[in-house]
């Protein structure tokens, strides 16, 4: 029996191919009505440039409906080729993709023209025209894709009451500001009510302070449209704001991939590694300067110990007992803890007096993992 999901897609995608202009697309369903329905699946995906470079290897997994999903590595990683293959941008040498059960690459022009505008898509450097207005850059999608000027202006008005600009409608570019520039770039994304939307490295070119509004507003977007967000990124931080899971490439291969918090918390690949190290908090300068491989004197000085909470064992905060167990007058040099997705976890560096800790040795330790990194004197 053929499946039903299939019969519906085909059906939508057939309806908005021939949809005569002026019309409107059906608005689309809640996500939150099916969280755990998989909405894109890649099965098998393999990309092989002319010349022999392979970009993807034997890519197979899931994105769920109303997710944000990120995707992370190093320059050459093939994070791009990913993104572009889910709306045939890039079409795969090898395998399938997959959306609502429906393969992509099978498409005929018509209806991949007609999936694409069902795919939002925003990027890095913005792509907004000098010459036009903010409106005129939010509206040209319509206007290409045959759309009355009455319903595009409405739905114009709309989505930039949304990202936050409606006061900006009839400025160009050019006096805007970095993250108002990608604000009509998403926008812009937005106007075929998409159900999917892919973002290209879309905070690389915004300072901190930007990023962080262009995230909220990522995800107040997502909340209020169900959206699935697929994203792109060289930064961490980013994933650890927004996303649900998250993805680690690495030369085309998919080396992790799970919940934010478990990546992050655990993290087994040398690139998932190598790519939080700018986010954990390692030994301060001045004190790895004093650090000894033996204890100063007959029993005296400090044990330095890295000690580390991934989320796994203690997700509802790290007891201070813990410390105290060790030594009464355990000193906290360096270090944090952070919560992410409802699991406390980071990295805290302590000093025990050596005395005090042989004599706690049998104390039990609640970090998932711990070491002592070398001793210093008692000034520490």
């Amino acid at each position: 029996m053929p499946n039903p999901i299939r019969r519906t897609v085909n059906a939508l995608l057939r309806k908005t191919a021939a949809a005569p202009a002026g019309t409107t697309a059906p608005t689309r369903p809640c996500a939150m009505d099916a969280p755990a329905e998989i909405h894109i699946r890649f099965d098998g995906v393999g990309k092989i440039y002319p010349g022999g470079v392979q970009a993807l290897q034997e890519q197979s997994f899931a994105i769920r409906r109303g997710s944000v999903f990120g995707i992370i590595g190093r320059s050459g990683a093939g994070k791009s080729t990913l993104l572009r293959a889910i709306n045939m941008l890039e079409r795969p040498t090898a395998g399938r993709v997959l959306i609502d059960d429906v393969d992509v690459g099978a498409l005929d022009e018509d209806a991949l023209v007609g999936l694409r505008r069902r795919i939002g898509m925003i990027f890095q450097h913005f792509n907004l025209l000098s010459a036009k207005t903010v409106r005129e850059n939010v509206g040209l999608p319509l206007r290409v894709a045959g759309i009355g000027a009455v319903e595009t202006r409405r739905r114009v008005e709309e989505l930039l009451d949304l990202v936050g600009l409606a006061d900006k409608a009839d400025v160009h570019p050019s006096k805007l500001s970095g993250g108002q520039k990608q604000r009509v770039g998403i926008a812009r994304a937005l106007v075929h009510r998409p159900e999917i939307l892919l973002c290209d490295e879309a905070t690389s070119a915004l300072d901190p302070e930007t990023t962080h509004a262009i995230l909220g507003l990522l995800r107040d977007i997502k909340a209020k449209l169900g959206l699935t967000i697929v994203l792109i990124t060289h930064d961490m931080a980013v994933i650890r704001a927004l996303c649900d899971e998250v993805m680690v490439l690495d030369r085309g291969r998919r080396v992790e991939h799970g919940p934010v918090w478990s990546v992050f918390g655990t993290p087994k690949g040398d690139a998932t590694q190598a790519l939080l190290r700018p986010l954990r908090r390692g030994l301060p300068e001045d004190i790895a300067a004093r650090l000894l491989p033996e204890p100063p004197g007959q029993g005296g000085g400090h044990a330095v110990l890295s000690l580390r909470f991934t989320g796994e064992s203690h997700p509802e905060g790290v007891s201070l007992a813990s410390l105290l167990a060790l030594a009464p007058d355990a000193r906290l040099l360096h270090g944090g803890i952070d919560r992410i997705q409802g699991h406390a976890q980071g990295d805290l560096l302590i000093a025990v007096p050596v005395a005090a800790m042989r004599s706690a040795a049998g104390a039990r330790f609640t970090p998932d993992s711990w070491k002592v990194l070398g001793y210093v004197a008692d000034n520490v």
